[in-house]
């Protein structure tokens, strides 16, 4: 009986000890999720801060001589320059990307990642490498040549902004739109065509609706980034006060003179088309993810 009842102790110290262990390691456990969340926390708040500071010093030495700026028939010319060659370069984009998107993301066929990796080098380039690219091609080969002569001037020139904003946002627009196009069910399609549809009837009237929301996103974000495009314009079309001077053209003239205002006001409209395309961007994307998994459901 002794022997029994020293066993039992000794088994219900050892259990005891097991469990003060158990919560001294499930204790530790805590302590150390709690530094690497406040870490990540940390880390996250200096980013902020910095980035805030940034744009807000510049916003806040803008805001002084804002008015007066956007008054001016240097910076109005700018804005509305800016405006009609995004707006068109977005467009034409828009117009090609949407194919090209959904055929890398809906067929197989031979040389499909080598055309990926093309199609993205844009995004890793320069854009002063880019801009000379295009500027060797428009204007120093009989293409480009062939292309004056028809009325298509694209060196030094209105269209050449365009081309180069089109060139820099075609990488931006075709990889959010596979990315919209991957999110829906291609098994929608397939019933669609099993119902009678061509396929180009099942892509129009199932695929493009559900994708709604993604069109809209890449429309934003890549019509943002056309609007802040410089070197690859400054390359192609150059940098003439009232001709080619778009927003980033009239900072960067207004800059290398002095004339602090008018660039603090050029820089302050880019910032605020910038910030208000990303909030519509994240909108639209969260949007769209919650519409692909709806449709996925009810299937």
């Amino acid at each position: 009986m002794k022997q029994r009842t020293v066993l039992s102790e000794k088994k219900g110290g050892g259990q005891g000890a097991a469990e003060q262990a158990s919560i001294h390691g499930k204790g530790s456990f805590k302590v150390r999720n709690r530094f690497f969340q406040s870490l990540v926390v940390l880390v996250i708040v200096i980013l902020f801060i910095f980035i805030l500071a940034a744009l807000a010093n510049i916003v806040w030495k803008g805001s002084a001589g804002l008015v007066s700026s956007l008054a001016s028939a240097e910076i109005r010319f700018a804005i509305r320059l800016s405006l009609l060659t995004s707006v068109t370069s977005t467009l034409i984009c828009l117009g090609l990307a949407l194919p090209v998107a959904y055929g890398l993301e809906r067929f197989r066929f031979f040389g499909q990642g080598f055309i990926n990796v093309l199609l993205e080098i844009p995004l890793s380039l320069p854009p002063l490498v880019s801009g000379v690219a295009l500027l060797l091609l428009f204007g120093n080969t009989e293409f480009g040549r062939v292309l004056a002569e028809k009325g298509l001037q694209f060196v030094f020139s209105v269209n050449g902004v365009i081309l180069a904003q089109f060139f820099i946002i075609v990488p931006y627009m075709v990889r959010v739109l596979r990315s919209t196009f991957a999110d829906i069910n291609p098994r929608l399609e397939f019933v669609a065509r099993t119902l009678g549809c061509s396929q180009w009837e099942a892509f129009y009237r199932i695929t493009i609706p559900l994708a709604k929301n993604g069109i809209i996103a890449g429309l934003v974000i890549s019509w943002a980034r056309a609007v802040g495009e410089f070197g690859c314009a400054l390359m192609v079309a150059g940098a003439t006060r009232m001709k080619t001077e778009t927003l980033p053209v009239a900072l960067f003239l207004n800059m290398s003179i002095g004339n602090l205002d008018m660039a603090m006001a050029a820089a302050t409209c880019l910032i605020v088309i910038s910030v208000t395309a990303l909030l519509v961007f994240e909108m639209l994307g969260k949007s769209n993810k919650h519409d692909s998994r709806v449709s996925l459901k009810s299937e």
